[in-house]
Protein backbone atom coordinates (compact mmCIF):
# COMPACT_ATOMS: atom_id res chain seq x y z
CA UNK A 1 0.00 0.00 0.00
CA UNK A 2 1.74 3.56 -0.58
CA UNK A 3 2.47 5.57 2.08
CA UNK A 4 0.10 8.99 2.63
CA UNK A 5 2.40 12.51 1.67
CA UNK A 6 0.06 13.55 4.86
CA UNK A 7 0.88 13.08 8.05
CA UNK A 8 -1.81 12.09 11.13
CA UNK A 9 -1.43 15.78 12.23
CA UNK A 10 -1.85 17.26 8.78
CA UNK A 11 -4.90 15.09 8.74
CA UNK A 12 -6.31 15.90 11.91
CA UNK A 13 -5.74 19.60 10.89
CA UNK A 14 -7.85 19.79 7.83
CA UNK A 15 -10.46 17.93 9.23
CA UNK A 16 -10.61 20.51 12.02
CA UNK A 17 -10.70 23.07 9.22
CA UNK A 18 -13.57 22.14 8.08
CA UNK A 19 -15.50 21.46 11.62
CA UNK A 20 -14.55 25.33 12.38
CA UNK A 21 -16.79 26.46 9.46
CA UNK A 22 -14.41 26.52 6.59
CA UNK A 23 -16.02 24.83 3.50
CA UNK A 24 -14.92 21.20 2.47
CA UNK A 25 -14.52 22.42 -1.13
CA UNK A 26 -12.25 25.72 -0.13
CA UNK A 27 -9.97 23.22 2.25
CA UNK A 28 -9.78 20.48 -0.20
CA UNK A 29 -8.74 23.04 -3.14
CA UNK A 30 -5.96 24.73 -0.99
CA UNK A 31 -4.81 20.97 0.54
CA UNK A 32 -4.72 19.81 -3.05
CA UNK A 33 -6.91 16.75 -2.33
CA UNK A 34 -10.22 15.64 -3.43
CA UNK A 35 -13.45 15.59 -1.76
CA UNK A 36 -13.47 11.53 -1.81
CA UNK A 37 -9.95 12.02 0.16
CA UNK A 38 -11.51 14.34 2.87
CA UNK A 39 -14.85 12.48 3.48
CA UNK A 40 -12.38 8.92 3.26
CA UNK A 41 -10.21 10.51 6.26
CA UNK A 42 -13.28 12.21 8.18
CA UNK A 43 -15.04 8.38 8.25
CA UNK A 44 -10.91 6.74 9.15
CA UNK A 45 -9.97 10.17 11.84
CA UNK A 46 -13.76 11.53 12.31
CA UNK A 47 -12.77 12.77 16.09
CA UNK A 48 -10.24 11.62 16.76
CA UNK A 49 -7.01 14.01 18.42
CA UNK A 50 -3.53 14.06 17.19
CA UNK A 51 -2.05 11.27 20.34
CA UNK A 52 -5.09 9.37 19.48
CA UNK A 53 -4.32 8.93 15.75
CA UNK A 54 -1.30 7.77 16.34
CA UNK A 55 -2.40 5.27 19.17
CA UNK A 56 -4.50 4.00 15.97
CA UNK A 57 -1.88 3.87 14.01
CA UNK A 58 0.26 1.65 16.25
CA UNK A 59 -2.80 -0.62 17.35
CA UNK A 60 -3.28 -1.14 13.25
CA UNK A 61 0.30 -2.22 12.57
CA UNK A 62 0.18 -4.44 15.69
CA UNK A 63 -2.94 -6.03 14.43
CA UNK A 64 -0.96 -6.67 10.87
CA UNK A 65 1.69 -8.11 12.37
CA UNK A 66 -0.34 -10.09 14.92
CA UNK A 67 -2.22 -11.52 11.45
CA UNK A 68 0.54 -12.52 9.94
CA UNK A 69 1.81 -14.38 12.61
CA UNK A 70 -1.13 -16.31 12.86
CA UNK A 71 -1.46 -17.36 9.85
CA UNK A 72 2.23 -18.37 9.49
CA UNK A 73 0.99 -20.59 12.61
CA UNK A 74 -1.62 -21.88 10.59
CA UNK A 75 0.32 -22.73 7.66
CA UNK A 76 3.32 -24.76 9.85
CA UNK A 77 0.10 -26.47 12.23
CA UNK A 78 -1.67 -27.52 8.86
CA UNK A 79 1.78 -28.92 7.45
CA UNK A 80 2.54 -30.78 10.09
CA UNK A 81 -0.93 -32.30 10.32
CA UNK A 82 -0.76 -33.68 7.12
CA UNK A 83 2.82 -35.02 7.74
CA UNK A 84 1.43 -36.82 10.92
CA UNK A 85 -1.82 -38.15 9.17
CA UNK A 86 0.07 -40.22 5.98
CA UNK A 87 0.64 -43.54 6.13
CA UNK A 88 3.93 -44.53 5.43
Amino acid sequence: MRKSQFTDAQIVGVLQEVAAGASVGEVCRRRGISAKTYYRWKAHYGGLQVAETKRLKALEDENRRLKKLVADLSLDNAMLRDVVGRKW
